[in-house]
């Protein structure tokens, strides 16, 4: 597709939020896209921040070999952050320091790759770039682990953490039953998963059946029932003599409050989980007296690139291209979502979606995927989760037995405006 402009004008490219496995992926298939079409490529240190700081990359300075070891290498290349936009009625300066950034740069395309909130922010720059006079074409690019993105079946980065969190869960199990007969009864897991339980979703597909792990499943689009809870824990140890649990964070109680609040909350406004493994693990111990172990991944399960699914790495460099090439076609207030045309064989496209469907909106569980007692998925829900982790795309190894990924120079672009920072600290 040839670009709609000139070889004038610059793509300025941001990450946004917790990373993933497959975010480099992603920025790959952003810059290589952009080569093509003769555009040069800057990239955002640490995410908004950067574009707020003018703290920029200049990407044309890495080699064509460096830019490809970011489709194996974890971690967000550029840094990200955790850093919401008020409104523009509360902070309209913030706003305006981007386009001016944006003018003194001659950046006409802004792909921004994160979440809600960051299609909520490329939603914003879009519309305020028209009442400013300057012509900016916004993308929102999807990435998430929460897979809770609207209109997109499913999000970059969610098939590699259900990848980590179905094989630990059937690799954790198996070290319990051999355990079971004098030592731990139960094993806890807890994943991500504030509002929606996707990720703890595919811990069920590690196995299939009334005895096979997990045995309990807790997702935060059910009320947590402490006796039904135990009631699962105990029958299941009774009968299969261990029992696995997989927990979402941001499981609730009937007052509406996590079990794991820690009182805190991040950037975004969100409630600091404390951890609900060691919660259930008291419970279970207090009330049940069995031994325990419990796990909280954390990290781990969103930056384990040796255990990507290839279905999700293909994934997160597809949107990555189609995101240029929507930008270079003239498109603004869009994001590249994933459709998918076929279970079995699993296919699926990409297309753009308005960023007014897709801004502060999420997308949970739907009742179909979860069993009648509310522990389990459903067939459906293996239908729609399997496809998601099959393939594998391990990094490239070295001597040592280490992945080899990528590193980037990361060159800064030179400054042309005073420093703005009262709320970056810049």
């Amino acid at each position: 597709m040839p670009t709609s402009r000139t070889s004038r004008g610059r793509l300025l490219y941001a990450q946004s939020g917790g990373v993933t496995a497959v975010i480099n992926a992603t920025a790959a298939g952003v810059i290589e896209t952009a080569r093509t079409h003769g555009i040069k490529v800057y990239a955002a240190r640490n995410g908004i921040l950067g574009a707020l700081r003018e703290d920029l990359i200049d990407t044309s300075k890495e080699s064509r070999s460096a830019i490809a070891t970011l489709r194996h290498t974890p971690g967000g290349a550029f840094g990200s952050c955790r850093y919401k936009l008020k409104s523009l009625e509360h902070n309209r300066a913030e706003y305006e320091r981007l386009i001016q950034v944006f003018r003194a740069h001659d950046i006409r395309w802004f792909l921004y790759n994160g979440g809600n909130d960051s299609a909520d922010t490329a939603l914003k720059m879009s519309q305020l770039g028209k009442s400013m006079g300057y012509e900016i074409h916004c993308i929102g690019v999807p990435k998430t682990v929460d897979n809770d993105l609207a209109v997109t079946d499913c999000c970059p980065g969610f098939g590699s953490v259900a990848k980590y969190t179905a094989i630990s869960t059937l690799e954790a199990s198996l070290d319990v039953a051999s355990m079971a007969e004098t030592s731990t009864k139960v094993f806890i897991l807890e994943v991500m998963g504030r509002h929606a339980g996707w990720i703890a979703a595919a811990a069920g597909l590690a196995g299939e059946g009334q005895d096979a792990p997990p045995h309990v499943i807790l997702f935060p689009e059910r009320v947590f029932d402490e006796k039904a809870f135990l009631a699962k824990v105990k029958a299941t140890v009774e009968r299969v003599g261990w029992c696995t649990v997989v927990a979402s964070e941001g499981i609730r109680n009937a007052q509406g409050q996590f079990l794991a609040d820690a009182g805190t909350r991040d950037a975004f406004g969100h409630a600091q989980l404390g951890g609900v493994a060691p919660v259930l693990a008291a419970l279970v111990k207090e009330k049940l007296g069995y031994k325990y172990h419990w796990a909280l991944p954390d990290y781990l399960q969103r930056s384990a690139r040796h255990m990507a699914s290839k279905t999700d790495a293909d994934q997160a460099h597809a949107v990555g291209c189609a995101a240029v090439e929507y930008a270079m076609a003239g498109m603004n207030a869009v994001m590249p979502v994933i459709r998918r045309t076929s279970d079995a064989p699993y296919r699926w496209k990409i297309d753009p979606a308005p960023l007014s469907r897709i801004a502060n909106r999420e997308k949970k569980m739907p009742t179909s995927f979860l069993t009648r007692d509310g522990f389990g998925i459903t067939a459906a829900a293996r239908r729609y989760l399997s496809p998601l982790i099959q393939g594998e795309a391990p990094p490239p190894y070295g001597r040592d037995g280490l992945p080899s990924y990528g590193r980037l120079k990361n060159l800064a672009v030179a400054r042309k405006l005073p420093p703005f920072g009262h709320a970056t600290g810049s």
